[in-house]
Protein backbone atom coordinates (compact mmCIF):
# COMPACT_ATOMS: atom_id res chain seq x y z
CA UNK A 1 0.00 0.00 0.00
CA UNK A 2 1.32 3.37 -1.55
CA UNK A 3 2.04 6.19 1.59
CA UNK A 4 -0.18 8.79 1.92
CA UNK A 5 2.35 11.26 0.57
CA UNK A 6 3.42 8.92 -2.81
CA UNK A 7 -0.53 9.06 -2.89
CA UNK A 8 -1.25 12.50 -2.90
CA UNK A 9 2.52 12.60 -5.54
CA UNK A 10 0.23 10.20 -7.79
CA UNK A 11 -3.08 12.00 -8.03
CA UNK A 12 -0.91 15.37 -8.80
CA UNK A 13 0.87 13.66 -11.73
CA UNK A 14 -2.65 12.52 -13.13
CA UNK A 15 -4.01 15.97 -12.28
CA UNK A 16 -0.92 17.55 -14.16
CA UNK A 17 -1.35 14.97 -17.18
CA UNK A 18 -5.01 15.93 -17.09
CA UNK A 19 -4.07 19.67 -17.60
CA UNK A 20 -1.66 19.40 -20.16
CA UNK A 21 -4.29 17.20 -22.23
CA UNK A 22 -6.71 19.88 -22.01
CA UNK A 23 -3.95 22.61 -23.07
CA UNK A 24 -3.08 20.90 -25.74
CA UNK A 25 -6.83 19.84 -26.61
CA UNK A 26 -7.63 23.56 -26.40
CA UNK A 27 -4.80 25.09 -28.70
CA UNK A 28 -6.20 22.60 -31.68
CA UNK A 29 -9.60 24.56 -31.30
CA UNK A 30 -8.62 27.80 -30.51
CA UNK A 31 -11.74 29.29 -32.06
CA UNK A 32 -14.00 27.78 -30.00
CA UNK A 33 -12.10 28.66 -26.97
CA UNK A 34 -12.20 32.69 -27.89
CA UNK A 35 -15.65 31.98 -29.09
CA UNK A 36 -16.46 30.64 -25.63
CA UNK A 37 -14.32 32.66 -23.56
CA UNK A 38 -16.07 36.21 -25.46
CA UNK A 39 -19.54 34.82 -24.87
CA UNK A 40 -18.77 33.90 -20.90
CA UNK A 41 -17.27 38.04 -21.12
CA UNK A 42 -20.61 39.19 -22.74
CA UNK A 43 -22.74 37.28 -19.56
CA UNK A 44 -19.91 39.01 -16.93
CA UNK A 45 -20.64 42.41 -19.15
CA UNK A 46 -24.56 41.74 -18.91
CA UNK A 47 -24.87 40.83 -15.55
CA UNK A 48 -22.77 44.57 -14.27
CA UNK A 49 -24.95 45.82 -16.83
CA UNK A 50 -27.83 44.73 -15.34
CA UNK A 51 -26.62 46.41 -11.54
CA UNK A 52 -26.38 49.78 -13.33
CA UNK A 53 -30.07 49.56 -14.82
CA UNK A 54 -31.53 48.70 -11.12
CA UNK A 55 -29.46 51.36 -9.51
CA UNK A 56 -30.76 54.08 -11.85
CA UNK A 57 -34.01 53.68 -10.14
CA UNK A 58 -33.38 53.15 -6.91
CA UNK A 59 -30.29 54.17 -4.41
CA UNK A 60 -30.98 51.05 -2.48
CA UNK A 61 -31.72 47.19 -2.33
CA UNK A 62 -31.88 45.98 1.01
CA UNK A 63 -29.23 48.06 2.49
CA UNK A 64 -26.85 47.02 0.14
CA UNK A 65 -25.74 50.10 -2.68
CA UNK A 66 -24.42 49.50 -6.26
CA UNK A 67 -20.83 48.64 -5.20
CA UNK A 68 -21.54 46.96 -2.19
CA UNK A 69 -23.79 44.63 -4.92
CA UNK A 70 -21.27 44.65 -7.01
CA UNK A 71 -18.72 42.50 -4.72
CA UNK A 72 -21.66 40.31 -4.38
CA UNK A 73 -22.02 39.82 -8.05
CA UNK A 74 -18.14 40.01 -8.88
CA UNK A 75 -18.23 37.20 -6.34
CA UNK A 76 -20.76 34.69 -7.80
CA UNK A 77 -18.82 35.49 -11.11
CA UNK A 78 -15.55 34.19 -9.70
CA UNK A 79 -16.98 30.97 -8.11
CA UNK A 80 -19.43 29.91 -11.05
CA UNK A 81 -15.66 30.65 -13.39
CA UNK A 82 -13.99 28.39 -11.48
CA UNK A 83 -16.73 25.98 -11.60
CA UNK A 84 -16.95 26.08 -14.73
CA UNK A 85 -12.75 25.83 -15.57
CA UNK A 86 -12.65 22.92 -12.98
CA UNK A 87 -15.91 20.58 -13.08
CA UNK A 88 -18.32 21.74 -15.53
CA UNK A 89 -17.65 19.44 -18.77
CA UNK A 90 -16.37 16.94 -16.22
CA UNK A 91 -19.56 16.32 -14.43
CA UNK A 92 -22.33 16.89 -16.92
CA UNK A 93 -20.06 14.18 -19.27
CA UNK A 94 -20.46 12.26 -16.51
CA UNK A 95 -24.36 11.94 -16.70
CA UNK A 96 -23.53 11.01 -20.97
CA UNK A 97 -21.06 8.37 -19.94
CA UNK A 98 -23.10 6.40 -17.27
CA UNK A 99 -26.17 6.03 -19.89
CA UNK A 100 -24.25 5.22 -22.88
CA UNK A 101 -21.77 2.74 -20.70
CA UNK A 102 -18.22 4.55 -21.29
CA UNK A 103 -18.42 5.25 -17.89
CA UNK A 104 -16.73 1.95 -17.75
CA UNK A 105 -13.44 3.71 -18.65
CA UNK A 106 -13.68 5.69 -16.04
CA UNK A 107 -14.07 2.18 -13.56
CA UNK A 108 -10.97 0.80 -14.82
CA UNK A 109 -8.52 3.72 -14.89
CA UNK A 110 -5.81 3.92 -11.92
CA UNK A 111 -7.28 6.02 -9.48
CA UNK A 112 -10.63 7.20 -7.36
CA UNK A 113 -13.24 7.15 -9.68
CA UNK A 114 -14.29 10.44 -8.19
CA UNK A 115 -11.48 11.78 -9.22
CA UNK A 116 -10.77 10.34 -12.61
CA UNK A 117 -14.51 12.11 -13.42
CA UNK A 118 -13.66 15.22 -12.11
CA UNK A 119 -10.36 16.55 -13.25
CA UNK A 120 -10.14 14.53 -16.60
CA UNK A 121 -11.03 18.38 -18.59
CA UNK A 122 -9.95 21.16 -17.38
CA UNK A 123 -11.96 24.60 -19.36
CA UNK A 124 -9.95 27.39 -20.05
CA UNK A 125 -12.09 29.80 -21.09
CA UNK A 126 -13.86 29.98 -17.64
CA UNK A 127 -10.06 30.31 -16.29
CA UNK A 128 -9.27 33.21 -18.19
CA UNK A 129 -12.53 35.28 -17.39
CA UNK A 130 -11.80 34.56 -13.37
CA UNK A 131 -9.28 37.24 -13.27
CA UNK A 132 -11.69 39.67 -14.91
CA UNK A 133 -14.56 38.59 -12.17
CA UNK A 134 -11.88 38.99 -9.82
CA UNK A 135 -11.09 42.36 -10.97
CA UNK A 136 -14.26 43.25 -10.80
CA UNK A 137 -14.84 42.50 -6.78
CA UNK A 138 -11.37 44.65 -6.21
CA UNK A 139 -12.55 47.26 -8.11
CA UNK A 140 -15.71 47.33 -6.36
CA UNK A 141 -14.07 47.61 -2.92
CA UNK A 142 -11.56 50.29 -4.14
CA UNK A 143 -14.82 52.60 -5.02
CA UNK A 144 -15.94 52.28 -1.48
CA UNK A 145 -12.81 52.99 -0.06
CA UNK A 146 -12.08 50.34 1.74
CA UNK A 147 -8.91 48.94 2.15
CA UNK A 148 -9.39 45.11 3.43
CA UNK A 149 -6.57 43.75 5.38
CA UNK A 150 -4.46 40.16 4.44
CA UNK A 151 -6.53 38.47 7.23
CA UNK A 152 -10.02 39.09 5.29
CA UNK A 153 -8.23 38.84 2.22
CA UNK A 154 -7.45 34.48 2.77
CA UNK A 155 -10.81 34.62 4.48
CA UNK A 156 -12.03 35.66 1.14
CA UNK A 157 -10.26 33.11 -0.77
CA UNK A 158 -11.83 30.14 1.77
CA UNK A 159 -15.09 31.36 1.92
CA UNK A 160 -14.66 31.07 -2.14
CA UNK A 161 -13.44 27.44 -2.08
CA UNK A 162 -15.88 26.96 0.11
CA UNK A 163 -18.62 28.33 -2.34
CA UNK A 164 -17.13 26.07 -5.21
CA UNK A 165 -17.29 23.30 -2.64
CA UNK A 166 -21.13 23.74 -2.37
CA UNK A 167 -21.81 24.24 -5.90
CA UNK A 168 -19.56 21.41 -7.37
CA UNK A 169 -21.11 18.75 -4.91
CA UNK A 170 -24.19 20.38 -5.83
CA UNK A 171 -23.96 19.54 -9.35
CA UNK A 172 -22.13 16.37 -8.32
CA UNK A 173 -25.59 15.16 -6.44
CA UNK A 174 -28.10 16.32 -9.37
CA UNK A 175 -25.92 14.24 -11.70
CA UNK A 176 -25.34 11.14 -9.38
CA UNK A 177 -28.87 11.05 -9.76
CA UNK A 178 -28.77 9.42 -13.36
CA UNK A 179 -27.32 6.21 -11.79
CA UNK A 180 -30.96 5.78 -10.65
CA UNK A 181 -33.07 7.27 -13.30
CA UNK A 182 -32.46 7.12 -17.24
CA UNK A 183 -32.18 10.70 -17.22
CA UNK A 184 -31.27 13.68 -15.64
CA UNK A 185 -31.59 16.21 -18.27
CA UNK A 186 -34.87 17.97 -16.62
CA UNK A 187 -32.87 18.24 -13.38
CA UNK A 188 -29.78 19.61 -14.24
CA UNK A 189 -31.41 22.54 -15.84
CA UNK A 190 -32.68 23.46 -12.52
CA UNK A 191 -29.17 23.95 -11.24
CA UNK A 192 -29.27 27.67 -13.41
CA UNK A 193 -32.37 28.92 -11.69
CA UNK A 194 -31.76 28.22 -8.49
CA UNK A 195 -27.75 29.88 -9.16
CA UNK A 196 -29.43 32.99 -9.99
CA UNK A 197 -29.87 33.55 -6.50
CA UNK A 198 -26.41 33.81 -5.42
CA UNK A 199 -26.60 37.44 -6.76
CA UNK A 200 -28.84 38.18 -4.33
CA UNK A 201 -27.94 39.83 -0.95
CA UNK A 202 -29.14 37.81 2.19
CA UNK A 203 -31.20 40.80 3.42
CA UNK A 204 -33.60 40.23 0.23
CA UNK A 205 -35.18 36.91 1.16
CA UNK A 206 -38.13 36.62 3.61
CA UNK A 207 -39.99 33.91 4.37
CA UNK A 208 -40.39 30.66 2.27
CA UNK A 209 -37.77 31.96 0.08
CA UNK A 210 -35.13 33.00 3.12
CA UNK A 211 -35.60 29.37 4.35
CA UNK A 212 -34.87 27.75 0.72
CA UNK A 213 -32.29 29.79 -0.52
CA UNK A 214 -30.38 30.35 2.95
CA UNK A 215 -30.45 26.91 4.87
CA UNK A 216 -31.86 24.28 2.98
CA UNK A 217 -29.64 25.06 -0.53
CA UNK A 218 -27.08 27.72 0.89
CA UNK A 219 -27.04 29.59 -2.88
CA UNK A 220 -26.79 32.88 -0.56
CA UNK A 221 -24.36 32.13 1.46
CA UNK A 222 -22.04 30.92 -1.53
CA UNK A 223 -21.66 34.69 -2.50
CA UNK A 224 -23.00 36.56 0.74
CA UNK A 225 -20.67 35.26 3.45
CA UNK A 226 -17.61 36.38 1.06
CA UNK A 227 -18.75 39.79 0.48
CA UNK A 228 -19.51 40.87 3.80
CA UNK A 229 -15.99 40.06 4.99
CA UNK A 230 -14.63 41.83 2.71
CA UNK A 231 -17.32 44.75 3.29
CA UNK A 232 -17.77 43.87 7.18
CA UNK A 233 -15.00 41.86 8.61
CA UNK A 234 -14.87 37.90 9.07
CA UNK A 235 -18.46 37.10 11.23
CA UNK A 236 -18.27 34.14 13.36
CA UNK A 237 -21.62 32.63 12.58
CA UNK A 238 -21.57 33.06 8.74
CA UNK A 239 -18.13 31.72 8.76
CA UNK A 240 -19.43 28.32 10.64
CA UNK A 241 -22.43 28.33 8.42
CA UNK A 242 -20.65 28.45 5.38
CA UNK A 243 -17.83 25.86 6.50
CA UNK A 244 -20.30 23.36 7.72
CA UNK A 245 -22.72 23.95 4.58
CA UNK A 246 -19.76 22.88 2.55
CA UNK A 247 -18.81 19.81 4.38
CA UNK A 248 -22.51 18.80 4.74
CA UNK A 249 -23.09 19.17 0.93
CA UNK A 250 -20.08 17.65 0.02
CA UNK A 251 -20.59 14.40 2.53
CA UNK A 252 -24.20 14.22 1.18
CA UNK A 253 -23.17 14.04 -2.71
CA UNK A 254 -19.99 11.74 -2.66
CA UNK A 255 -22.04 9.17 -0.45
CA UNK A 256 -24.76 9.46 -3.47
CA UNK A 257 -22.24 8.97 -5.57
CA UNK A 258 -20.37 6.00 -4.30
CA UNK A 259 -23.97 4.29 -3.92
CA UNK A 260 -24.00 4.67 -7.34
CA UNK A 261 -21.07 3.34 -7.82
CA UNK A 262 -21.89 0.27 -6.24
CA UNK A 263 -25.41 0.26 -8.40
CA UNK A 264 -24.00 0.77 -11.75
CA UNK A 265 -21.03 -1.55 -10.84
CA UNK A 266 -23.47 -4.83 -9.83
CA UNK A 267 -25.84 -4.00 -13.04
CA UNK A 268 -22.58 -3.81 -15.24
CA UNK A 269 -21.51 -7.43 -13.88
Amino acid sequence: MSSPRMSLAHYTRLWLASARYSLVRTMMFRADFIMWSLVELFWMGVNLLLIAVVYRHTDSIAGWGPWEMTVIVGTSMLVQRLLMGFFWTNLFEMGRNVRSGHFDFFMAQPGNPLFMISTRKIDLDGFLNAPLALAVVAYAVHRLGLQPSGWQMAAYALFVGCGLAIHYATLLLIISLVFWLQSAKGIEGGYFGVNEFSRLPREALRGVAAVIFVYALPVIVVTNVPARTLLHGVELVPTLWLVGAAALWLTIAITVFNRGIRRYASASS
